[in-house]
């Protein structure tokens, strides 16, 4: 039973680290646009696809970073302290920084991705 617990937790963290990554995929890529008239309607679906591959892809990293920190440090550190969720949320959101300013530089500074 405590194993199973230990995985919904991490379902729970996985999926508020997809939510992370959606938010920053918000930030870089603005509000939806306007629909397309003509030719270019065919080209509307391209924002919800990138938003949801980049955003997965990106929230998968900033979930398997954040597991490995947990499984490593975390819990030891975190055992008796009664902000512990606090905590482990501002993890998230540093990770998601680190993550999204690295995807930042490689996307638009040294152009990689």
């Amino acid at each position: 039973m405590n194993i199973l617990k230990q995985i919904l937790i991490y379902l729970i963290w996985t999926f508020i680290s997809l939510l992370s990554a959606f938010g920053y995929m918000r930030i870089i890529l603005g509000p939806k646009p306007k629909p397309s008239t003509g030719f270019m309607k065919m080209f509307d679906w391209t924002y919800g696809v990138a938003m949801l591959h980049v955003g997965s892809i990106i929230g998968s990293i900033i979930a398997l970073l954040y597991i490995i920190i947990d499984v490593f440090y975390l819990k030891k550190r975190l055992k008796n302290n009664s902000k512990r969720m606090m905590i482990r949320f501002i993890i998230i959101l540093i990770i998601t920084l680190i993550v999204g300013t690295t995807h930042y530089i490689f996307e638009k500074v040294i152009d990689i991705i």
